[in-house]
């Protein structure tokens, strides 16, 4: 079940893999998600001393929050990921000019993920040529819907 999706990493990188990460996340936080009060939009994912951490992301506090606790809405996050995907994808990232893009945030048995992908950035014209094909299928199903 998604919490959130990122469609602006589809519209600046190719996505080419991707991976379910943990998040490690405090209590309030948590709260936060199930709520809906969670943005990726201008979410990254860097590679940092040898962990993989979210940075960016924004989740909104509750007015009901903890009176002892003082909420950071975009601290950076760690995330979990076992020890092969992260040789494999640091390795792409410091190497091969590749990034790292949080995709979407969802529920995977009441536990909440993200998903990332390993990105390659597009171009302008890719962007445009992205676009025209996009437009051509509403054209398409419309002219299907018309017809029938």
């Amino acid at each position: 079940m998604t919490i959130v999706d990122n469609r602006k990493a589809f519209h600046d990188y190719f996505i080419e893999e991707r991976y379910e990460a943990g998040l490690v996340l405090e209590g309030w936080e948590v709260k936060s998600i199930r709520a809906g009060r969670v943005q990726l939009k201008e979410s990254y994912v860097s590679y940092i001393k040898g962990d993989f951490w979210l940075l960016g992301a924004h989740i909104s506090p509750l007015s009901t929050a903890s009176t002892h606790v003082l909420p950071d809405p975009t601290r950076i996050r760690k995330l979990l990921l076992k020890a092969s995907e992260i040789e494999k994808l640091s390795i792409k990232v410091e190497r091969a000019g590749y990034t790292v893009a949080a995709l979407n945030m969802h529920y995977t048995r009441g536990r909440i993920k993200l998903e990332i992908g390993l990105a390659k950035g597009k171009q302008q014209h890719d962007k445009r040529q992205t676009e025209k094909e996009r437009e051509w299928l509403r054209e398409k199903q419309r002219i299907l819907r018309d017809r029938g």
